[in-house]
């Protein structure tokens, strides 16, 4: 048994603190949110994430899993102390360091023994070398550590899958005795584990989102065509897919990217070739087209109806399905503009509408039920594929609504189905 803390409960740490718990490792979760802290140790969790109330409940009654807001507890009674704060972008869309800094800070000042610093946040490449520099300029008394970046890979609604389950796991650091120690914390995992330079370990996350979010924007413009010329998108797909150098995963056309991973590592990345004086015109287009997907759907929506007025149901609000968070969500740009318009909306979300109703307030109506948010409803378009809107009465829905509208945002249905339905069926990429 090991003795971990991890400093941040955001999802990346609150998932790999209580992942390493019910590894049998004795872990520290350390947040300065004394609020969040009170409610973890009740077990009440901050993010909504299947099975993760139930492994943190385990492991807190099991005794291995502990929460505390006392960072001086975090790094003295830990061995290995994994950095997992926030670090969302500015403005200008340079990453925020100011809370990697500030943990550094105090594990400096408090740092009593031997440790192996690892970053598990996504920081630009340098940030290792950072840390490092801070560690050492706040110690008191002179102790031997070791910095390790190992970079997540969670997707957002299969965080406790892809923790536990993992299909890479990648250890940068300058120092093989630390990476060695840090494969052993792994040792329960069946995967490929590869150890490489820290600075490395940094870009490689930053890549390997920026490429997957790559593929998204290509296929949404091969999507365009598809819809111009009369082709289908989906059948494309699964063309391209078959090529075993491509992979079908990531190209499903849409409504773009969106969350708290790809748009911030996408331009990250962007502004740190700037900083190096080199340019990234491939990802800069890949911005471009992620950018222009709601204005063309939207384009798409107008044509087919007057929206002053009218009702418009909204089915997901969430960014993706099996999770809360709406940042950089579909879900807002769509409603920012169907209210600009004019349109009165009712939308439905199984867990993340609490989210939207702090951003947009009263702004729209927020039904409890996907069949009362489509009642007298001249349209419904569908932005976020939960299985309980893929799996509805779409019968029933029809018969609900007033009018005959569907807007599919994520080619969930069978067109020829819900013609047959009545619905006058407009998808994405056919």
């Amino acid at each position: 048994m090991e003795k971990i803390s991890v400093i941040g409960t955001g999802y990346v740490g609150l998932v790999t603190g209580v992942v390493f718990s019910h590894f049998g490792h004795k872990v520290i979760c350390m947040d300065k949110d004394k609020e969040k802290v009170e409610k973890l140790k009740k077990g009440i969790m901050p993010i909504y994430e299947p099975g993760l109330a139930e492994m943190t409940l385990k492991n807190m009654t099991e005794g291995r899993l502990t929460f505390t807001d006392d960072i001086k507890q975090a790094v003295t009674k830990s061995d290995y102390i994994f950095i997992a704060v926030d670090t969302m972008p500015k403005d200008d869309w340079q990453t925020d360091l100011t809370s990697v800094k500030a943990v550094s800070k105090s594990i400096g000042h408090f740092i009593n023994s031997y440790k192996i610093v690892i970053t598990k946040s996504t920081v630009p490449v340098g940030t290792g070398d950072l840390v490092e520099r801070i560690i050492k300029k706040n110690m008191t008394k002179k102790y031997k550590f070791d910095i390790v970046s190992n970079p997540e890979f969670l997707r957002e609604g299969q965080a406790i899958f892809d923790t536990v389950h993992p299909d890479r796991i990648i250890i940068g650091t300058n120092n093989t005795e630390s990476a060695m120690k840090v494969v052993k914390l792994y040792q329960d995992m069946n995967t490929v584990i590869k150890v490489t330079r820290l600075r490395s370990a940094e870009i490689i996350k930053y890549a390997s989102n920026s490429f997957l979010a790559t593929k998204i924007s290509f296929i949404n413009s091969v999507a365009d065509l598809a819809e111009e010329t009369g082709a289908d998108i989906e059948e494309i797909a699964e063309g391209i897919g078959l090529d075993k150098r491509i992979g079908r995963e990531f190209l499903n056309a849409g409504l773009g990217y969106g969350g708290s991973c790809f748009p911030k590592d996408v331009a990250s990345l962007v502004h740190t070739y700037r900083k190096y004086g080199l340019k990234f015109s491939i990802l800069e287009d890949v911005q471009n087209v992620n950018a222009a997907r709601m204005d063309r759907f939207f384009s798409r929506i107008k044509k087919q109806i007057k929206l002053k007025g009218k009702k418009i149901a909204v089915w997901g609000l969430s960014f993706k399905p099996d999770t809360d968070d709406v940042r950089e969500a579909s879900s807002l740009k769509l409603i920012g503009k169907l209210l600009k318009e004019g349109a009165i909306v009712s939308a439905n979300d199984p867990v993340a509408s609490d989210n939207v109703r702090k951003i947009l307030k009263d702004k729209i109506t927020y039904a409890d039920d996907l069949y009362e948010c489509v009642k007298g409803a001249d349209a419904l378009i569908m932005v976020t594929e939960w299985e309980r809107y893929k799996n509805a009465d779409m019968k029933k829905v029809k018969k609900l609504m007033k009018g005959a509208l569907l807007f599919d945002g994520r080619n969930a249905y069978e067109k020829q189905i819900m013609e047959n339905l009545g619905f006058k069926y407009i998808c994405i990429g056919k």
